[in-house]
């Protein structure tokens, strides 16, 4: 124990010191840094030496970095200190039930960021408060895999602005109310990032930036315990690079995975993360978390220093960008998604398990496995919330565990063939318009791609498909987190299947749910004799109603048995035990009938939020197809 202590009082004294002769040379007294230090210190010590303890110069290391994040809370600008400040007083700000997110590429949806600033009068009619442009950041065509390869963090494509219109947008978009959230892509370059460059070109401090080895001894020893992600692609998990030499691409070939064994490269993407953080960013989306670790001998997915790496990187933000949030992107067994959810991980998620099984309830007229879900997975340490979302622009892919699957009687493997089949129109009686991605028609193994209202039948019946738009997002609305709208969405938008004539689209069928902005359809979004007019009021009642309702604050969310698989139901209590909101969702496409004595719990009269109409829980309450209520109820 003493000596333990003798090595944090060497550490802290060896830091101090290091950030003292900075002080002297550039940076000069600073309180309030000194204040963060004494509080997070320990915490940033023991998670970097459990990293890289075991390196003779991971104290040298960790003083540079202590003295980085000194030198990054000092560029800050005041307005940026002033919002860390506000959001200190009041850390549960993105759990409000005001909070009300949009996501959209900047060039499909604004062509530019000026045409995205141009759009902050609509999306505070809207009622946005979180607005995430997808990835933006240099990235070599075609080679961009949608720009999830990273060639500079530190510049914008140029094809949509540049890092000071993003600076600026970022400032009119907080003077509005809205946060701004993009993408940190952080287990992998380019091949043609500067890093990259210089370790083809040989350069040994770069090289130790990947993981690169001489011949296929170690790729080998590695790839026996570890799945290909994209055989189509290429096969394993490493590929040859032009001297012959081996680099780890755990994607696609010309995305090259960080080596953080290295203590240089979390600096380096340290300093890349709190240069974001300083041109006004509020979140960061953290991509593939769960493969920035790897271990020989095991799969190298979702170990133990993948999360001591979140949490060290989380520690570095509260030194130097105190209010920034991160966002886990894992798309793995719902069991691994929830370690990644932690105020002092990721304090935002989002939630791919809801998201598949609001499709799944919709294809099976079964809301049994969504339900559970609720039950017993939804509820996540305070602090924390989710991101709730109908779609987005990736696939979907059916994230449920087989083992809660078969707790219903179902095969699992049975019943994503019978999913896939039905939403890309294989199914007799379908009515989506899906497609497939990655698909396999041997073995019925695919992903679905399509928009929101491609998926619920808006190119067969327009009138149903509009109800079944709506009953989804009535569930991300309601449940509790943050709910997000894939913009285009909320006006009914379909399919774009010209996306196979762009250049470098045409093999992934992703695109089909990417189109461009649609300006005749949301012409017609205040007109509601119109499918887009009809979605689009429907959804704007649902965030006028929760933001005016307190019980949909956080994430506490109770279930509530209807015994009956085609109406789903849970209650969100809110902080008041006179309340609690009861959510009621007919997901059949018959009426359904709920008896008297499912509500006995309650006293007879409830008010449904939505249309404000009173109902007497003790005759019932009968649910048309597709209709969803939000009855504010009273425990008897």
């Amino acid at each position: 124990m003493q000596e333990t202590v003798n090595e944090d009082q060497e550490a802290r004294r060896q830091v101090l010191s290091a950030v003292a002769r900075e002080r002297e040379l550039t940076l000069g007294p600073d309180p309030d840094f000194d204040r963060r230090l004494d509080e997070h210190f320990p915490t940033l010590r023991s998670l970097f030496h459990s990293l890289y303890g075991a390196r003779q110069d991971w104290l040298e290391q960790l003083s540079a970095l202590v003295v980085q994040c000194a030198r990054s809370w000092q560029e800050r600008s005041a307005e940026l200190t002033s919002m860390d400040a506000e959001r200190e007083e009041t850390p549960d700000w993105f759990q409000s039930n005001g909070m009300l997110g949009g996501v959209c590429y900047v060039d499909r949806y604004a062509e530019s960021l000026e045409g995205v600033r141009s759009r902050i009068p609509y999306f505070k009619e809207l009622g946005l408060t979180y607005l995430h442009l997808m990835p933006l950041f240099l990235a070599p065509e075609p080679h961009s895999d949608g720009g999830y390869a990273v060639s500079s963090y530190r510049q914008v494509n140029p094809k949509l602005g540049t890092m000071e219109q993003l600076r600026d947008l970022a400032a009119e978009l907080k003077a509005n109310g809205i946060s701004l959230v993009v993408d940190f892509i952080f287990n992998h370059t380019s091949d043609e990032h500067e890093w990259a460059r210089k370790a083809a070109a040989g350069d040994p401090e770069y090289s130790d930036y990947f993981w690169i080895f001489p011949d296929r001894t170690m790729p080998d020893a590695f790839e026996a315990n570890v799945r290909e992600i994209f055989p189509e692609n290429h096969s394993g998990s490493f590929i040859q690079m032009a001297d012959g030499r081996w680099v780890w691409a755990t994607f696609h070939t010309y995305q090259w995975d960080l080596n953080y064994s290295n203590p240089e490269v979390f600096r380096a993407m340290a300093a890349e993360m709190l240069f974001l953080a300083n041109q006004g960013v509020d979140i960061l989306r953290m991509d593939a978390v769960a493969f920035i670790w790897k271990q020989l001998g095991t799969p190298c997915e979702n170990l133990p220093q993948a999360h001591t790496l979140l949490r060290a990187f989380n520690t570095v933000c509260r030194l130097a960008a105190p209010s920034l949030l991160f966002k886990s992107e894992a798309i793995v067994h719902p069991d691994e998604v929830a370690l990644y959810i932690d105020p002092a991980e990721c304090q935002l998620s989002y939630n791919p398990l809801q998201m598949a099984l609001i499709w799944e309830s919709l294809a099976t007229r079964d809301v049994s496995l969504l339900a559970q879900a609720l039950e017993r997975r939804h509820n996540i340490p305070d602090g924390t919330a989710w991101v709730n979302y109908v779609r987005s622009h990736d696939d979907i892919g059916w994230t449920f565990a087989d083992e809660d699957a078969a707790e219903l009687g179902i095969n699992g493997f049975d019943h994503r063939r019978f999913l896939n089949s039905f939403y890309v129109n294989r199914f007799p009686g379908s009515f989506a318009r899906g497609v497939p991605f990655q698909d396999n028609p041997k073995t019925g193994d695919c992903r679905i791609s399509g928009t929101t209202a491609s998926l619920c039948g808006m190119e067969v019946e327009p009138a149903e498909a509009v109800e079944r738009i709506l009953l989804a997002h009535s569930v991300p609305f309601s449940t509790g987190g943050i709910p997000l709208l894939y913009l285009g969405d909320e006006v009914g938008q379909v399919n774009d299947y010209s996306y196979a004539s762009e250049p470098g689209h045409e093999e992934d069928s992703r695109w089909v749910h990417r189109p461009h902005f649609p300006a005749e359809q949301y012409a017609r979004r205040d007109d509601p004799t119109t499918p887009e007019g009809a979605v689009y009021a429907g959804l704007k009642r649902m965030i006028e109603v929760r933001a005016g309702t307190p019980e949909f604050a956080g994430t506490t969310l109770v279930g509530f048995r209807t015994n009956n698989r085609s109406v789903l139901a849970y209650q969100r209590p809110g902080d008041s035990s006179e309340s609690t909101v009861l959510v009621l969702a007919n997901f059949g496409d018959s009426t359904q009938a709920l008896p008297a004595e499912t509500f006995g719990g309650f006293t007879a009269a409830a008010v449904d939020l939505l249309s404000e109409a009173t109902l007497q829980l003790d005759d019932g309450v009968t649910l048309l197809p597709r209709q969803y209520l939000w009855l504010r109820v009273t425990p008897a």
